[in-house]
Formats: C-alpha cells, sequence, structure tokens
C-alpha cells in the first residue's frame, strides 16, 4: 500500500463534491494531485471554494496525470463514463451521488471492479447521522421489535436558479429517484439490517418544475419491500418550501414501524421519538455518535479490507435506486 493515495479530482459541477476535496485535502492518507473542470463558469467557483484547478480537459489529465483514483463531482449523466474510463485504466473510483444513472454503465463499472480489483466508493454519508445512528441502535436493541413498515420523505426545495443550471438541461440530470432517493434506500438498509429485494412500484411526473415538463419530473415517490416483508413507501420529490425563515421538520423525515412500538425522526431533530406500546409517555432518544462513514470504509477497503457497506453494497443499492 503507498504511503499515500494519489488523487485526482473530475468534475466540481455539484456542491457535495467539496466536502470529499476538503477531506482528502486534509487527510494523512492522500494527496490530491490534480483537479480538472472543463466548464469555465464552474471551474471559477471552485476557485472561490479554494481549489487548484490544474487541468481544462479530462482526457489530457487521464493521459499526462499519475494517480490511483479518481474522485468524480460532475454532472451526473456523465459520472458513469468518467468512472469507466478511469477504471479501464486501472484506477478505483468514489463518487458524489449518484455513482452513475443508466444500469449499463452501472454493469460495466461492476464487471471492472471484480476483474481488476478495483474500489468503488461513493459519498452516502446519511449512515453518519446522529438521528439514523440512534434508530438502528433502538432497532438493533429488539425495543420495537420486528419492523414491518417504513416511510420516508426526502423532500427538497426545487430552488431553480440556485441549483446548478444543467439539472434542467436535457440528458445531464438522470432522475429524481436516482438523485435524492438512493440516500434513502442506503440508510433503510444500514437501520434495519435487511436488503432491498422488491421493488413494488415507482412514479415520477412533472409538478412544480412547470417550466420544463419534458426535461425535469421533479416529483417522485416509490414503494419497495425488504428481506422480512417489511414495506417501505417514500417521496423524494422536489416539493419543500423555498427560503423558509423555520427549520423544515419535514426534512428527511422517517417513520419506522415495529411490533412493539413506532420510531419518528427527521434531519434536523435533536434526537428521536420513541412510541412504545403499554408506554405512558413519548420517550426521547438523544442522537447516537460514530456511525458508518463512506470514506473511512474505502480506505480501509483500499488497505485489503472487505466491509459492510463498502464497494458491493454501493454498487447493490445504486442497481436497486436505478
Amino acid at each position: 500500500m503507498p504511503e499515500k493515495f494519489k488523487v485526482a479530482f473530475v468534475g466540481f459541477r455539484h456542491g457535495h463534491i467539496y466536502g470529499l476535496y476538503n477531506r482528502m485535502k486534509e487527510s494523512e492518507q492522500y494527496e490530491i494531485v490534480a483537479a480538472c473542470e472543463e466548464n469555465t463558469e464552474a471551474a471559477a467557483e471552485a476557485a472561490k471554494q479554494g481549489v487548484e484547478i490544474t487541468c481544462t480537459d479530462f482526457h489530457e489529465m487521464m493521459q499526462q496525470i499519475d494517480f490511483d483514483i479518481l474522485a468524480i463531482g460532475d454532472y451526473y449523466a456523465i459520472r458513469g463514463s468518467r468512472a469507466i474510463s478511469a477504471m479501464v485504466a486501472g484506477k478505483h473510483v468514489i463518487a458524489d451521488k449518484p455513482l452513475c444513472t443508466s444500469l449499463a454503465e452501472l454493469r460495466e463499472i461492476r464487471h471492472l471492479a471484480q476483474t481488476r480489483n478495483l474500489k468503488v466508493g461513493c459519498m452516502l454519508d446519511m449512515r453518519l447521522h446522529g438521528n439514523v445512528n440512534a434508530a438502528k441502535e433502538i432497532i438493533d436493541s429488539g425495543r420495537i421489535g420486528d419492523v414491518h413498515a417504513i416511510s420516508f420523505g426526502g423532500q427538497h426545495p426545487l430552488s431553480y436558479g440556485v441549483r446548478p443550471n444543467w439539472y434542467f438541461e436535457p440528458g445531464k440530470h438522470g432522475g429524481t429517484i436516482n438523485d435524492i432517493a438512493i440516500h434513502g434506500l442506503d440508510a433503510v438498509e444500514y437501520m434495519t439490517g435487511h436488503a432491498i429485494t422488491e421493488l413494488t412500484a415507482a412514479r415520477t411526473w412533472n409538478a412544480f418544475a412547470t417550466f420544463a415538463p419534458v426535461v425535469f419530473q421533479d416529483a417522485a415517490q416509490g414503494m419497495f419491500a425488504l428481506d422480512n416483508k417489511c414495506g417501505v413507501i417514500f417521496d423524494v420529490s422536489y416539493f419543500a418550501p423555498e427560503k423558509t425563515g423555520f427549520t423544515n421538520p419535514l426534512y428527511w423525515r422517517f417513520t419506522i414501524w415495529g411490533r412493539k412500538g413506532v420510531i419518528e425522526f427527521n434531519y434536523n431533530d435533536p434526537g428521536c421519538k420513541l412510541y412504545l406500546s403499554g408506554s405512558e409517555s413519548v420517550e426521547t432518544v438523544p442522537a447516537a455518535a460514530g456511525g458508518s462513514d463512506y470514506l473511512q470504509i474505502f480506505t480501509e477497503e483500499l488497505a485489503g479490507a472487505d466491509l459492510p457497506f463498502g464497494s458491493n453494497h454501493i454498487m447493490d443499492v445504486t442497481e436497486k435506486c436505478l
């Protein structure tokens, strides 16, 4: 294993990627050796965020720079081809979500990962949230019994004019379910310890984004089942109120129904509400520390480990979402 893994970044088209860039920049295990952005406006914004853009052509970077890992934050629909190009060249990859936008791309990514012993990371960070970990601890303890139903909402504001313009350009976004729901699918498997086995229904349509009815289907709902027959219903539409002066209590809201009780929490609450059968009061369970860190797992897999929620899980949950 090298003293430091050399990382090249391609694409700074979504703000999420700065989180990974800053973590790797501060890490003793990674060295950022290149940063590529082909879009002039995005390159200028990246520079404002403290990124030193070293290249404006991805293919030139691939040919001229020696690196071990490609980190991808480009617009969604090009991420799969970026990953495949890197893996063909023997590079590991880590990306902001989504990893790719088609099953064909994912099949090629999986094939390259398996045949060339390459690792695949993705910035699925909800497993680090304190309420998600508190809910996991409650479920693992058996306090609510077997889980039989879950509903979650991951509604976001549409924020037209604030979000990158490419969201609303043909062929660049790749779908609202693939964009948002993957965080929820990943969190459900993590909290319950059960795998998704069945897609029951999924629907997307144009609701708020009427200015682009063909290009952008901003409404997204679905239903799936886990391997213990638990049913899950979700809504990840771009329906949240815009620019509010209050903390949104509906942002990433989960309700988990067990045989002996119910857990409810949202992303912004300081803990989980626990409603137990036979109890005379509602219990507030504080947020829990720890969790499953996507970058730590990726780093350990590079060193030879085979971990839960590592490369295989990322490709599996991406496939289920697609």
